[in-house]
């Protein structure tokens, strides 16, 4: 998993080519902490066609803000650098989150 940046989000998010997962987490977020694990195990199943990522928000509100992250957590998969489908707060939940990823994997 890539931990994302201020400095590297774009890169590796908005100019990268295929599908893109990235986890929106922050630092004590329970609900994100209960689902981190869930997103590694996916990573290894999924890794394959999906580049996953991961951002603490807590250090970049602002991107956050920008990508229309307001609750956490939020997982979101992004194509060719568009946010094209995402589960947020009470519909990230492992299921949910698997659900979604096996859409674009």
């Amino acid at each position: 998993m890539i931990d994302l940046s201020k400095e590297n989000f774009e890169e590796e998010v908005l100019k990268a080519q295929g599908y893109v997962l990235v986890d929106f987490y922050g630092d004590g977020c329970v609900p994100c902490a209960a689902l981190m694990p869930h997103i590694h195990k996916f990573e290894e199943v999924y890794g394959t066609t999906v580049k996953f990522c991961s951002l603490n928000t807590t250090k970049a509100r602002r991107l956050a803000i920008a990508q229309k992250v307001l609750g956490l957590p939020v997982i979101a998969i992004y194509k060719d650098g568009e946010m094209i489908d995402s589960r947020v707060k009470d519909d990230a939940t492992p299921e949910g989150c698997e659900e979604m990823i096996r859409k674009y994997a």
